[in-house]
């Protein structure tokens, strides 16, 4: 393998990819966010994907310096793909990505995508600004290719390498080069894809297919509550059958399962087909912060607690477990709805950056010694930190509290007086 490679992009995707290269390859990692590239000079990572001892193990040369680009011949981009408000695609970042590496590269570079799209949107949409920046012509001058990301936030065992690759290539040619490029340091292999579009495709409903489940498990949880019977155990029993596969109920946010199906949707509709069980998932799935905060007042009313000016504490922020990454959280939906009934809320997370929940939420994030006994207490998100030291955060509880446990992590044993749950 003698392609020198660069990583475009260095967040939750980026970073652990030009890392994983950068241990077998000298790698150039571009972002560009000078304070990121200056953080991970010092071997920071705000994300907590890369532990210090694996980025001084990386041969990675950090730059915000587009022209260093031009040393290379293989590129990967890994940006955020986000939505826009009214649930569309956002290919902004994936488009000024594709300018500036088209403004740079050289004749005989192959430029590959991780970022999630929509069927169609690397040749039909990245191609052409990569002509438009380069002068040169995709096929002959340069080549693309799409290795879609299955990067889990948190998650420190399926991790880049142990992770079977899907890699595709424009022609079978290229489609040789990149599988020779990423077999290189993934140790799981790489699956060739038949076309990029397949790869593409491949990528958007691995998402679209937990979010369509666990849409499955909301609307089960929803049944349930209504029955009296709690979700955990219906679930434990039938998780006993060899076949039935094991989703849970919950919030659905973060920059995969929450947003890559709208990406399938969008390209769907274009065609002239309306998507009904994916988009029925996804109102289930975008409904259920609204369902938990009702909840929480209908629960408070039959304790007897006022509603206005009651003060409550929310354990968790971000969207998922044991990550800082607070990227299309949910929790925030519940809180506005708790505000709006008039409730003051104090939000903790052991996980989270003060100054980011700040930026991107306007939310004071309070320190543990700060948070008061309160007569209502969330735990909102299963943190590693709630779990094993849950009995310290119940204290945080009057001895009538309501507990409101959203992924089931309290069991009634841990209890006190007159203190009651309510569970998702």
């Amino acid at each position: 393998m003698n392609r020198k490679i660069a990583v475009v992009g260095l967040g939750y995707v980026g970073l652990p990819v030009a890392v994983s290269f950068g241990k077998h390859h000298q790698v150039i990692g571009f972002d560009i966010s000078e304070q990121r590239i200056e953080e991970l000079k010092t071997g920071y990572d705000r994300t907590n994907e890369v532990t210090v001892e694996n980025l001084n193990q990386a041969d990675i040369v950090f730059t915000d310096d587009k022209n260093e680009l031009k040393k290379v011949d293989f590129i990967i981009v890994a940006v955020p793909t986000p939505i826009n408000k009214h649930n569309q695609p956002d290919l902004t970042p994936l488009l000024k990505a594709s300018e500036t590496v088209g403004s740079v590269m050289e004749k005989g570079t192959i430029v590959v995508y991780e970022s999630t799209v929509y069927p169609g949107a690397t040749e039909e949409d990245c191609v052409p600004v990569l002509e438009e920046h380069s002068g040169l012509k995709s096929g002959e001058d340069f080549f693309v290719g799409y290795s879609p990301e299955r990067i889990n936030p948190g998650d420190k065992v399926h991790t880049f390498e142990s992770i079977t690759k899907v890699v595709s290539g424009q022609t079978p040619e290229v489609l040789t080069i990149v599988a020779e490029v990423y077999s290189s340091v993934v140790k799981a292999g790489v699956h060739k894809a038949a076309t990029i579009k397949v790869a593409e495709a491949a990528k958007v409903i691995e998402n679209t297919q937990r979010d369509v489940n666990i849409a499955l498990m909301n609307e089960l949880a929803l049944i349930f509550d209504k029955m009296n019977i709690r979700t955990k155990d219906v679930l434990e029993a039938a998780g006993t059958k060899w076949n039935f596969l094991k989703f849970n109920p919950g919030l659905v946010g973060g920059h995969c399962i929450g947003v890559d199906p709208y990406y399938l949707t969008y390209k769907a509709q274009e065609l002239g087909h309306h998507p009904e069980v994916v988009l029925a998932g996804r109102r289930i799935n975008d409904g259920m912060s609204k369902h938990i905060a009702s909840s929480i007042i209908k629960q408070m009313l039959k304790k007897g607690f006022s509603v206005v000016g009651t003060k409550i504490n929310i354990l968790g922020l971000t969207f998922k477990e044991n990550t800082p990454d607070l990227r299309n959280t949910k929790i925030i939906n519940v809180i506005k709805e708790l505000q709006d009934f008039g409730l003051i809320v104090n939000v903790h997370d052991a996980e989270a950056d003060p100054k980011e929940a700040k930026k991107f939420y306007n939310i004071e994030l309070s320190d543990f010694k700060d948070l008061n006994n309160e007569d209502v207490i969330v735990f909102a998100v299963p943190h590693r930190e709630y779990i094993e030291n849950k009995n310290e955060y119940l204290n945080l509880a009057s001895d009538n509290a309501l507990i409101i446990d959203v992924k089931d992590i309290i069991d009634d044993e841990d209890l006190k007086n007159e203190q009651t749950i309510w569970r998702l």
